[in-house]
């Protein structure tokens, strides 16, 4: 069966409040939708990321899928990846590979007529989840709120919050923030923060002995994800688990991460990293290496992969892109409890509502 040329949608979706972690501010959240058909079925994949990669999606990796075998995903995949060789892999052109191999895998499971979790192999039945958002932008009550829902409202024992305000110089305020969480979440559930990069070496050492005395399990990011070095110097001195990863566009990423011993748990995001196929990857790679895999935002991209890899931790149900799938999307999953069980319909089971949400469409 070979495949049409795939179709390219971009959407833009103002936030719900202003949001921010410790090195970003943002209002909106962009998703670059591809399409792609054969054999009377569509597979339907996304990232996020600016317009640009719809841009690119279309202008230069539809012509090179048009005609190819649906079936045969690692052939299309290393095409696409071959044809950045001199364009550079990292960032636009990565999330748009990823959007499309995304796609495939949904087409190829609808082809097949098995649900995506099935075609993969699944490795349980139910996928941890935990809730996050706690932006630093957020107050007090506002936090609370978003807390109370998932921990006491749907029962997901997990949460984390954003912190590293301002590059990491409001520390007196990231600590109150962190003891606020605790205080609402209860002793029992697992807190988690994320610095976004924020902080500098030592001072993330600082707040990890902080963070300690809150219970808190796990520090995302307390360096920059490119500081290798840096990060394993935190993991080394703090005892809260050292997780990084998300910026990861392609393997040898994820085998520098690994090497260097700067994570205890690595994030991977299959709507950057490259898709389906490098998501499976990146968690051999972690697993050959003791490691287990989180996967990074995009819930209901990652749902069926992470039931299939032995090694996960859990997905991320991350506020915004939660609030844009449930949007755009039927099909939406239930955290209730803590967990979401992958569809058991075809594919990825979520199907694109593209009238309903006609008026976020910027490309």
């Amino acid at each position: 069966m070979e495949l049409h040329r795939p179709g390219v949608s971009v959407y833009t979706v103002p936030t719900d409040a202003p949001e921010a972690d410790g090195t970003l501010a943002w209002e909106a959240t962009t998703v670059v939708i591809a399409e792609v058909s054969a054999g009377g079925a569509t597979g339907t994949g996304w990232t996020y990321g600016p317009p640009a990669v719809g841009d690119f999606l279309a202008g230069h990796l539809a012509p090179l899928v048009e005609g190819r075998s649906a079936l045969d995903i690692p052939a299309v995949h290393d095409v696409m990846c071959r044809s950045v060789r001199d364009i550079g892999r990292p960032g636009i052109a990565s999330c748009a590979i990823s959007a499309l191999d995304i796609a495939l895998w949904d087409l190829k499971a609808r082809l097949l007529e098995l649900p995506l979790v099935r075609l993969l192999g699944a490795r349980r039945e139910r996928v941890p989840v935990y809730g996050s958002g706690g932006f630093t932008t957020y107050h007090d009550t506002h936090m609370a709120a978003q807390l109370n829902g998932w921990v006491h409202g749907q029962h997901i024992p997990r949460v984390k919050i954003m912190v590293g305000e301002g590059w990491g110089r409001d520390v007196a305020r990231d600590l109150h923030r962190v003891r606020a969480a605790r205080h609402v979440v209860g002793e029992h559930a697992e807190l988690y923060v994320d610095a976004g990069g924020a902080y500098t070496r030592k001072q993330a050492v600082r707040v990890g002995h902080a963070l300690a005395e809150q219970g808190v399990g796990w520090f995302e990011e307390p360096v920059s994800s490119d500081d290798l070095t840096g990060l394993r110097l935190v993991r080394d001195a703090v005892v809260s688990d050292v997780a990084a990863g998300e910026y990861g566009f392609d393997l040898p990423y994820f085998a520098r991460m690994i090497t260097a011993g700067a994570v205890d748990c690595l994030q991977v995001d299959a709507t950057r990293c490259g898709g389906v196929t490098e998501f499976l990857r990146a968690a051999a790679l972690a697993e050959a290496h003791g490691l287990e895999v989180s996967a990074h935002c995009a819930p209901h991209v990652h749902a069926a992969v992470a039931a299939a890899v032995p090694n996960l931790r859990h997905i991320e149900w991350f506020h915004d892109h939660v609030r844009v799938e449930d949007m755009f999307f039927d099909g939406a999953l239930d955290p209730a409890g803590g967990t979401v069980t992958p569809t058991r319909g075809l594919g990825h089971g979520l199907t694109l509502r593209a009238q309903d949400v006609a008026e976020y469409r910027v490309g």
